[in-house]
């Protein structure tokens, strides 16, 4: 059975750019660095069948798994020792190779054991041949250098064993989760502290796998213990909230919707028991189980310091505030239509609260304000109007809402000396030397002594420049008087 949270979408106006990183920097490793793996491979086999390894070894190979079931318990290795069987009973030399040369443990177990196992003369030609093949080719493979080997632990491999797969099929199915998961929790913590959060639950994850597989020389590889991390954050951040999930079960699919947390003791409890009945799947259930506590323990610990979630992520997406406002733009529109004006401004105002940019409300806001001229809301309304009418580089529809207050709402409520003045200087810059005048005439009316004399320099300069003697003459007069 396969659950997947599915509760959000990709916003591609806002790529999940560390996630696409994370997936390409799996995909060129895998294609540059580990593609020589092949290579290096049919190169120790062909080396292998050339020499005389194989009658010392295969013997030896078949005693050591019949050991590992009589006195390991290891009833998994029955199939392998059937099969090792049969392919000797064939003669298919090639496995056999492959056989003996990808069983890391069993090469350590004759390194341990060669003077037991060996006659003086054969451990001699043993350790010559298999060493220079082990040391030359197999040691070189990808996962013998980078992988995690817990019997030969290295700080930096726990790092590195993140991006190795073991093949396509692996590398695909762990980028297509690492995808799926990825971009809603790197929304939720941005991409820095997303990162650091990805690496170190994969960190986490191969330490519980080295505490649980001590003494094995078998590598780790793959970035299935972070993505696990990330699916302990997933649940974590939403917490109890329903969200929505994905599952199959056999040819079977759908969606369900349940507390987030509450998938979290299902995934844990379904790990830890594969872990024991599972048996040798090749899996690293453990590695899993590490990084789900991992990435959950961390967002409840740091939730509020080092990985607090975003605001912005609980907000809705674009297209979903744009259905949102849809519709209640709609109902505001309504109640105007049925003259309901208290309840549409209620319902403006709520929107504006919501959607500061979109000016159509601050102009249905207005529109409102203008029935009641005498309240302070208009003139709010009329100056709030005029500054995002500027913002917006319309200095043409400025000037109108101003000069329609003047003759509706100046009586009742008077603009200031600085709303006269801007009005002034956009005036000026349109080359509507009229509408600057008359700004000028409301300007000085407010007794501001030193906004008043600045535009009238202003208006001296102006009527100098358009060869307009009288005026500049009349305003120069009214400077020298001030």
């Amino acid at each position: 059975m396969l659950i997947i949270p599915a509760e959000n979408s990709v916003n591609w106006k806002r790529p999940p750019w560390v996630t696409l990183g994370l997936m390409l920097a799996c995909l060129l490793v895998f294609t540059f660095y580990q593609g020589n793996d092949s290579r290096l491979l049919e190169q120790a086999i062909e080396e292998y069948q050339e020499s005389d390894l194989q009658p010392l070894e295969a013997p030896v190979y078949e005693d050591y798994l019949q050991r590992q079931i009589r006195f390991e318990g290891d009833e998994e290795r029955v199939y392998e020792l059937q099969s090792f069987q049969q392919l000797r009973q064939e003669g298919s030399d090639l496995w056999i190779a492959y056989s003996l040369l990808s069983d890391r443990e069993f090469y350590q177990y004759m390194v341990e054991n060669r003077d037991l196992l060996l006659a003086p003369a054969e451990r001699r030609r043993w350790m010559d041949q298999r060493g220079d093949i082990q040391a030359r080719l197999m040691d070189r493979l990808s996962a013998n250098q980078l992988g995690l080997v817990p019997a030969e632990f290295s700080l930096y491999t726990l790092v590195t064993y993140q991006f190795l797969h073991g093949g396509w099929g692996h590398i695909i199915g762990n980028l297509v989760f690492l995808f799926l998961l990825g971009f809603t929790v790197e929304k939720a913590l941005g991409p820095g502290r997303y990162l650091l959060a990805y690496l170190l639950c994969g960190v986490i994850s191969g330490v519980v796998f080295t505490a649980f597989s001590m003494g094995s020389h078998i590598p780790l590889v793959g970035a299935s213990g972070s993505i696990s991390g990330l699916m302990g954050m997933y649940v974590a951040i939403y917490g109890l909230q329903k969200i929505r999930f994905f599952y199959f079960v056999g040819v079977y699919f759908n969606y369900f919707r349940a507390p987030a947390l509450a998938i979290l003791p299902v995934w844990l409890g379904k790990e830890i028991y594969d872990y024991w009945f599972a048996g040798a799947t090749g899996i690293a259930y453990m590695a899993h189980a590490g990084g789900l506590a991992a990435g959950a323990g961390m967002v409840w610990l740091l939730g509020k310091s080092w990985l607090q979630v975003k605001d912005e992520f609980f907000e809705p997406e674009d297209n979903e505030q744009d259905e949102r406002f849809t519709a209640g733009y709609s109902q505001a529109l309504a109640s105007l239509g049925r003259m309901e004006f208290d309840l549409a401004r209620r319902q403006f105002d709520a929107l504006r609260n919501h959607y500061p940019d979109r000016l159509v409300l601050l102009e249905h806001l207005y529109q409102l304000a203008k029935l009641r001229p005498d309240l302070p809301e208009y003139r709010e309304r009329a100056r709030e109007l005029m500054s995002e009418s500027l913002n917006r580089r319309q200095p043409g529809q400025m000037i109108e809402i101003w000069q329609e207050y003047l003759g509706k709402g100046e009586s009742h409520q008077p603009l200031s000396a600085e709303d006269h003045n801007r009005v002034l200087f956009t005036s000026l810059k349109q080359h509507d030397l009229k509408a600057a005048e008359k700004a000028f005439e409301r300007l000085r009316s407010t007794g501001d002594e030193l906004l008043t004399g600045e535009a009238c320099r202003l208006l001296v300069e102006e009527f100098e420049k358009h060869q307009m003697a009288p005026k500049a003459r009349h305003y120069r007069q009214l400077l020298q008087e001030g």
